[in-house]
């Protein structure tokens, strides 16, 4: 990952040409993270909290599917700040960079996803399964304190995975309205691809799911859904021919 911003990002970034994520970083006043710094806070931030709340409640056997829900996060975190860096350097058509990142669509759909993960763990799961995935991390009668923090995980997770689908989908659009030169085209494959790399990352969740067949198919589905969306993106680009004369 690039470990500076540079300045000709900056402009864009000031007028909403971003995730939320990176206007919420941005907007920090007499902050400038890299990709690297920003990653790393959140990291020591969030591990921090699962390891000191291990040990207060004795709760260890949480700690490594805490830890890696938050890697997942934290590597969202970093392909977010790639994808959006890399993209507003492309001259790109407006209504795609528009639809990307002005409409905030990741955000409605990391709602929605939330949404269901809370219903689904508060709801559905203590009346199907024995125990409560809650209940099999936390106990019968889990720490304010610990949910607290888990929930907080989890809609850090399902932020990032609501990105991850609004931008295999929008990418799938652009390939279907716009052709591209072919440097273009190859920086958008390889931004398509980085894509999907963020969501074979997810991949490490699938065995803390096994025996919850609800939340396999949630997140094995959508695994399936941006790797396929991602490569139909990929394979249906459009590539102009550069007129010599023009060169």
């Amino acid at each position: 990952m690039s470990g500076s911003r540079p300045a000709s990002d900056r402009p864009n970034e000031l007028y909403g040409d971003t995730w939320v994520y990176e206007s919420i970083v941005g907007a920090i006043p007499g902050v400038d993270l890299t990709d690297w710094q920003a990653i790393a806070i959140q990291l020591a931030l969030f591990e921090t909290g699962v390891l000191l709340l291990a040990w207060f409640y004795d709760l260890w056997e949480a700690v490594l599917p805490g830890s890696v829900a938050v890697a997942v996060a934290a590597a969202g975190s970093g392909v977010m700040r790639q994808f959006g860096r890399r993209t507003r350097r492309l001259d790109l058509p407006e209504p795609y960079r528009r639809l990307l990142f002005g409409s905030s669509i990741e955000v409605v759909l990391g709602i929605l996803a939330f949404v269901a993960l809370v219903t689904h763990l508060f709801v559905f799961d203590p009346r199907s399964a024995d125990p409560p995935l809650l209940e099999w991390l936390f106990g019968p009668d889990p720490a304010i304190p610990v949910v607290y923090l888990t929930l907080l995980i989890l809609w850090d997770l399902c932020y990032r995975i609501g990105t991850s689908w609004w931008a295999a989908v929008v990418a799938l659009w652009r390939s279907w309205r716009y052709a591209f030169d072919p440097e273009t085209a190859r920086r958008l494959r390889r931004l398509d691809a980085l894509n999907v790399g963020f969501g074979l990352t997810q991949l490490a969740m699938i065995p803390f799911l096994l025996d919850r067949p609800v939340l396999l198919v949630a997140v094995g589905g959508h695994i399936v859904a941006v790797t396929v969306v991602s490569l139909a993106a990929m394979a249906t680009l459009r590539v102009r021919e550069v007129d010599p004369v023009a060169n």
